[in-house]
């Protein structure tokens, strides 16, 4: 498919006529929330997941893709292909320093200077929709609807109960927010769980129009397996017994299975671990059963979450679109490794338990229980790499990404060689964005509706996925900055920064081809690439409006 719009020079259009609309792919965009590098069977998992490991043999992966270490940055990148310090999330809302007050770029939702994927692909002839999570935005006029979805049923809150209790787990409201094509509602269905109701959800929006010709953008962005963790009751008893053995354990059979599919060297190490976390085998025995309960529920949203996902590609299938659907698949940010609430350890939550009343051992993963998975858990979903979610760490930065569809090179199996549709070369979030406007051939433009707007980050990826190219940005670097912290990976190369207590606030340097988990810090011996990386990270900064932060 791509090849063949390739050939028919609609890259650079704007508009198609008829006969070229339907040629276009559907393009089903996929998210899970807090999921770990790890924690899908492609990538070394034990966690089944038999609808991702179908794609990913069918279409490719990508080893080294990119995203922010916080989902509402992430989620601003995917859907505009500009950098988060432009479109307005330049930190996270309740985190903004005061030197950021009215600032351009760190309004905390999608501001004017950006334009969704969704309103140039809706203009330009595609059906939007969109059922799921959405960060960008709770107020009326910044929601889904509002940002080209045609069809959209939101959850507007960063974290909420899973159920139909509409419980919230943000401080102060009455209730989880949500917004079907930009309304508030009141009430959600009382059988609700929103990883089997946001997939019933899109389907239900791509029937509303199926037959009419035009081709769908879709934004399916699961919840799951975010806190609190949750699952239905012929799912919670799947995964018993699995993480008896531990942290370690579980963290090293990943590893091998990545190496056994040659997708990290028979070198490569994973990251110890923090020395905070302690050893499974100093943990009590009520302890340890505690944890490993935690990554049985974990583990089996994932897998519900597949289960799902394998819904809606079936439908896509029954209604004659599967074949012209482009899927990606991909997480906002590394596994979480929080663990607050009345089971947890972080302090300052103790009003979550007057929220999830019943947080007793027993009714952990079930209706008006809150617990997250933990860092002990958190570090293995992120094998090999070194930390988790808001950290700059790769384990919090770099995340998995499975495509599939027309125009998708095969991936071919080669013994001792990394497998062929398996991309190793650093791609990033906001490529994403431009590869949906290349395969629909619209052009990103300077200016929309007579305002000016920030000029896309993003490089398509239409040649890897061909088959034609190995890489788009070769020595094109990656900049990052959150909350001070700060990182830039450019090649084999990746320089980062980061504040106590995950850092000394002073550059490291890795070379992360031979060292993925960050073990081996280079800034003594190449202390001349370190400044060379630090000026591109300067220039990065300047181009994107940072708050530089002393």
């Amino acid at each position: 498919m791509l090849t063949l719009l390739i050939a028919a020079g609609l890259f650079g259009c704007v508009s198609a006529t008829p006969a070229e609309v339907r040629e276009r792919p559907n393009i089903l965009v996929v998210v899970a929330d807090d999921l770990g590098y790890s924690d899908i069977s492609p990538f070394g998992s034990e966690i089944e997941t038999p609808t991702l490991g179908a794609l990913a043999k069918e279409g490719l992966i990508a080893t080294s893709f990119y995203v922010s270490p916080d989902g509402g940055p992430t989620t601003a990148m995917l859907l505009t292909g500009v950098d988060h310090h432009l479109s307005g999330f330049g930190d996270l809302p309740g985190g903004l320093p005061p030197e950021a007050s009215g600032r351009a770029g760190y309004e905390s939702y999608l501001n004017d200077q950006v334009v969704t994927v969704a309103t140039l692909l809706r203009d330009s002839g595609y059906h939007t929709y969109m059922a799921g999570k959405w960060e960008l935005g709770r107020e009326p006029g910044r929601r889904p609807f509002e940002r080209g979805f045609e069809r959209s049923l939101a959850l507007l809150d960063p974290m909420a109960s899973y159920w139909g209790d509409m419980v919230p787990a943000i401080q102060g409201e009455s209730r989880a927010r949500y917004s079907r094509n930009g309304v508030s509602l009141e009430a959600l269905p009382d059988d609700w769980y929103s990883t089997r109701s946001f997939p019933d959800e899109l389907i239900a929006q791509i029937d509303a129009d199926h037959g009419d010709g035009k081709p769908f953008f879709a934004y399916l962005a699961f919840q799951a397996p975010h806190a609190p963790l949750a699952i239905p009751e012929d799912w919670i008893e799947r995964t018993t017994g699995r993480y008896d053995r531990g942290f370690r354990v579980v963290k090293e059979r990943r590893l091998i299975a990545l190496q056994r599919a040659n997708l990290v060297g028979r070198d490569v190490v994973s990251f110890p671990g923090l020395p905070t976390i302690p050893l499974w085998a100093d943990l009590d025995g009520e302890v340890q059963r505690r944890q490993a309960r935690k990554m049985e529920i974990y583990a089996a949203m994932v897998s519900n979450m597949d289960f799902h996902l394998g819904r809606v590609l079936a439908h896509l299938e029954e209604i004659g679109e599967r074949e012209h659907t482009l899927v990606v698949f991909l997480s906002d940010n590394g596994a979480s490794a929080s663990d607050r609430g009345p089971s947890g350890i972080d302090d300052g939550y103790a009003w979550l338990d007057g929220v999830f009343p019943a947080s007793g051992f027993e009714n952990w993963g079930r209706p008006g229980s809150f617990v997250e998975v933990g860092p002990g858990w958190g570090e293995t979903s992120a094998a090999p790499f070194r930390m988790f979610k808001h950290t700059f760490g790769e384990g919090g930065i770099r995340v998995p990404l499975v495509v599939s569809g027309p125009g998708v090179e095969r991936r071919r199996w080669v013994a001792n060689t990394p497998p062929r549709g398996v991309v190793d070369s650093p791609v990033h979030v906001t490529d994403l964005a431009a590869t949906f406007l290349a395969v629909a051939g619209v052009t990103y433009p300077s200016a929309y509706q007579g305002r000016d707007i920030a000029p896309s980050d993003g490089l398509s990826l239409v040649p890897i996925l061909a088959g034609q190219k190995k890489a788009v940005r070769e020595d094109i670097p990656i900049g990052f900055e959150l909350g001070g912290d700060r990182a830039l990976r450019r090649g084999v190369w990746k320089i980062v920064q980061m504040k106590r207590p995950f850092g000394t606030g002073a550059w490291r340097l890795y070379r992360l081809d031979r060292d993925p988990a960050e073990l081996f810090d280079r800034s003594a011996s190449e202390p001349d690439l370190l400044k060379e990386l630090a000026r591109e990270w300067d220039t990065y900064a300047r181009a994107h409006n940072v708050l530089i932060r002393r």
